[in-house]
């Protein structure tokens, strides 16, 4: 009695599944994930111009420049060739904030902590590109530009 309700259930679910994936639409049209794709589109930096301002409180800046092929492992950060607190000078870079070198525990340490090493994790290249879905975001009020 209860294999056949199994495996009817089974059955169902499958059929189901199938059905609400052919549903799904994505943002990259109806290629697979695996699937190698000939239109890859690489917006162009925005080098040159000023940084985009921030929408919201706590966003993390965008990057001015290129960061293609820049190295970022546990052994080396080429962002802080100009970003650190040594080099901002010299480099005519933002310095990182002191928030950066905060860890969980809110303990303060003398390098970057290992949560905000990663740069590009939370920071992009700006480009002019436009939104990949409609939305009706408004900045907050009092950091509109």
């Amino acid at each position: 009695m209860k294999k056949p309700f199994v495996m009817g259930l089974i059955l169902a679910l499958g059929v189901m599944s199938q059905t609400y994936a052919e549903q799904i639409k994505s943002l990259r049209g109806a290629s697979d994930l695996d699937a190698p794709s000939n239109k890859v589109l690489i917006k162009k930096t925005q080098q040159g111009r000023e940084p985009i301002a921030r929408d919201y409180v706590q966003q993390p800046p965008l990057i001015p420049h290129k960061v293609e092929g820049y190295k970022i492992n546990v052994k080396f950060n080429k962002c802080l060739t100009c970003h650190s607190w040594a080099n901002y000078k010299e480099a005519g870079a933002t310095k990182i904030s002191q928030t950066h070198f905060a860890d969980r525990e809110m303990s303060v340490h003398a390098n970057v902590a290992a949560r905000r090493y990663f740069c590009t994790q939370c920071h992009v290249p700006q480009v002019d590109a436009k939104p990949l879905v409609e939305n009706t975001f408004q900045p907050v009020k009092t950091i509109r530009r």
